[in-house]
């Protein structure tokens, strides 16, 4: 994977902490959520993680009271629109039911087919102990969309993404 050696070759080498990050899960109020590969590794583009991730998300959604509304994969990062179906959703645990398992999934795929990418995913927390990270740390973005034509606007912006990146020339373009 060239795009991987030329990424690693520039990977920033600073410690970065963990963002903190409160979800306000008000009844009836949708939620944009942003999150990205860890240090922003494109490793999105494989059919296979993307399809992972959306069987995470379709489980995760069911179990804890959400609807998809809208979303996009990046090659580095994931937008979706979310709506609390269920008196007792919170974003929170929406977000890990996703993040976590479709990372050990991911794992699993990658040492069966890319054992260099699964290297480069693992980290040392600290002497004696790593972990493998698919996720950048932390909880992302996460912003409550109270009215329509707010969530109307947010739609067009997840859906735009990758044109305004240069990736396609319509939103339809993209898979």
């Amino acid at each position: 994977m060239p795009w991987l050696t030329d990424y690693c070759v520039h990977m920033p080498t600073t410690i970065r902490h963990r963002k903190s990050l409160r979800h306000y899960d008000e009844p009836g109020q949708a939620h944009e959520l942003t999150f990205s590969c860890y240090h922003g590794l494109p490793v999105l583009t494989s059919s296979t993680c993307c399809q992972l991730l959306s069987q995470s998300i379709d489980r995760a959604a069911a179990k804890h009271g959400f609807e998809l509304i809208a979303f996009v994969y990046m090659p580095e990062h994931v937008h979706l629109i979310v709506f609390p179906i269920a008196p007792t959703a919170a974003v929170a645990r929406l977000l890990y039911a996703i993040k976590r398992p479709v990372s050990t999934r991911i794992k699993q795929h990658l040492i069966r087919t890319d054992a260099q990418l699964v290297k480069h995913l693992t980290i040392r927390e600290r002497p004696g102990k790593t972990t493998f990270r698919f996720w950048q740390e932390g909880a992302g973005y996460d912003r409550n969309i109270a009215s329509i034509k707010i969530l109307r606007t947010a739609i067009e912006y997840v859906h735009n993404n990758p044109v305004r990146r240069g990736l396609c020339q319509t939103p339809g373009q993209w898979k």
